[in-house]
C-alpha cells in the first residue's frame, strides 16, 4: 500500500531548516578564535610585493614571447638557407650529369673554382674602348686596386666581349693589346653583333660559372653608373635565398609593327593580341642572379630560347620556374638630378642611366659627372662587411 505522498511546502521547510543548520555550525568553526591567544594572526599580504611580483612574472612572460619569436626567426632563416643549399646541389648534380655525358659546358668542379662574392660582367662591343676608359676612370678599380678587390671582397668584374667575324682581325688585336695592359677582359667564343645580345648573355653566364664558383653573376652595360659598394648591400640581404632574379622589373610594349625600328620583336605573335605587353622582367641595362640561375642557363642552353631582345630573352627563361623576382628601384636611377637627390636623402642609388638613351646619354662625357655627383665614394666598397 502506498504511503501518503509529502507536500512539497513541507520538502521546502525542511530543506531550509538543514540549510540554516548547517550554516550556524559553519559560522561557529569559523567565528570564535581559537584558545592560544599567543598565536600570530596572518599578516594582510603587502600591495607593493605583490605587485613587483605580477612584474616579474609579466617580465618573464614577455621575455620568454621575444625568445620564441627569435627561435622562428632563426628556424625560417635556417630552413631557406637550406633550400638554397638544396637548390645549389641539384643544379651541380645537373651540371656533372651534362658534363658526364659528353657535355660541353668545360666546368671544373666545385672545389677548383675560383670562389667569389658577386662576379659583374660589363657588356661591351669592339667600338666602345673610350666607354671602357670612362668607366675605368670612375666607378671600376684598376690595376693592383682590381685584384685587392678580388682577393680581400670576392668581387670579380671585367668588360664582356666576344670575337670578330674574321678571328685574329685588327679588331681582335685591339682588344688584346688592351687586355694586355689592363687585364679585365672576359673573352667569350662568340661572334659580337648587336642582334646578338640574347645568345652572348646566356655565354656570359655559362662561361662565368664555370670559372668563378660565386653567390650571384650580375650584368651590366659599359655605359651605366654604378655604385659597387650599395650594389654588394643589396646583394648581401638575399644571399641566403634559392633563385633570385634581381632588377628594375618592367613589361614594355611587345612592338609588331615597323620591323626596322630597335626592340622590334620578330616573334611577336606569341605574346597573344596586337597591344599586349611582355611578362615582367628586368631591364637590360643591369641585372643580377643567384648562382643555381646561372647553373640552370649553363646547364639548358642548347634549349634556352632566345628572343630578339636580351632582357625579355633572361625574363623567359625564368618565367616557368620557382623564382623570385626582386624588383629595385635603386637599380635604374636617373642621372642628375635625380641619383643626386636621392643621395643627399640618403638613399643612395645602385645604378644611374638615362632611360631615353638605355643608358647614360654620351657616357664617354658625362660618366665622370654623374660620378662626381652621385658616387658612393671609392671607399664605400671596401666597408661593406662580406661574411
Amino acid at each position: 500500500m502506498r504511503g501518503k505522498p509529502i507536500n512539497g511546502k513541507a520538502i521546502f521547510v525542511l530543506c531550509l531548516a538543514s540549510f540554516l543548520a548547517g550554516s550556524l555550525f559553519t559560522s561557529r568553526v569559523s567565528i570564535y578564535p581559537p584558545d592560544n591567544k599567543d598565536q600570530p594572526v596572518p599578516a594582510i599580504p603587502n600591495l607593493a610585493a605583490l605587485k613587483h611580483d605580477c612584474d616579474q612574472k609579466r617580465k618573464l612572460v614577455e621575455g620568454s614571447s621575444r625568445d620564441i619569436l627569435d627561435e622562428v626567426r632563426e628556424t625560417h632563416e635556417a630552413v631557406r638557407s637550406l633550400d638554397k643549399t638544396i637548390s645549389t646541389l641539384e643544379m651541380e648534380l645537373a651540371l656533372a650529369r651534362t658534363t658526364q655525358n659528353g657535355g660541353s659546358l668545360g666546368r671544373a668542379t666545385n672545389h677548383s673554382l675560383q670562389k667569389a662574392f658577386v662576379v659583374i660582367g660589363i657588356n661591351t662591343a669592339f667600338s666602345s674602348k673610350n666607354r671602357r676608359d670612362s668607366v675605368r676612370q670612375t666607378w671600376m678599380p684598376r690595376g693592383a686596386k682590381l685584384k685587392q678587390l678580388e682577393k680581400d671582397k670576392g668581387v670579380i668584374i671585367r668588360f664582356v666581349i666576344g670575337h670578330s667575324a674574321t678571328p685574329g682581325g685588327v679588331l681582335d688585336k685591339a682588344i688584346d693589346a688592351e687586355d694586355a695592359e689592363n687585364n679585365d677582359f672576359l673573352r667569350l667564343k662568340h661572334v659580337e653583333g648587336y642582334h646578338q645580345l640574347s645568345t652572348k648573355t646566356r655565354l656570359y653566364f655559362s662561361t662565368a660559372i664555370s670559372i668563378w664558383d660565386a653567390d650571384f653573376y650580375v650584368k651590366v652595360d659599359d655605359d651605366v653608373h654604378l655604385n659597387l659598394g650599395t650594389l654588394l648591400s643589396r646583394l648581401l640581404q638575399y644571399r641566403s635565398r634559392p633563385r633570385i632574379y634581381m632588377g628594375c622589373m618592367k613589361s614594355g610594349p611587345v612592338l609588331s609593327q615597323n620591323r626596322g625600328v630597335r626592340y622590334h620583336e620578330p616573334e611577336f605573335w606569341k605574346f597573344g593580341e596586337e597591344g599586349n605587353k611582355y611578362f615582367r622582367h628586368a631591364t637590360g641595362q643591369l641585372y643580377a642572379i643567384s648562382k643555381d640561375l646561372a647553373a640552370y642557363i649553363s646547364v639548358n642552353s642548347p634549349i634556352l630560347h632566345r628572343y630578339a631582345n636580351e632582357d625579355v630573352s633572361i625574363g623567359a627563361w625564368f618565367i616557368g620556374l620557382e623564382v623570385e623576382h626582386v624588383d629595385d628601384r635603386s637599380m635604374c636611377c636617373g642621372t642628375p638630378p635625380d641619383c643626386e637627390w636621392k643621395a643627399q636623402a640618403g638613399n643612395m642609388c645602385v645604378a644611374s642611366f638615362d632611360w631615353s638613351c638605355s643608358g647614360i646619354c654620351k657616357s664617354v662625357e658625362r660618366m665622370k659627372e654623374v660620378h662626381n655627383t652621385c658616387g658612393e665614394g671609392d671607399g664605400a666598397v671596401w666597408n661593406v662587411p662580406l661574411p
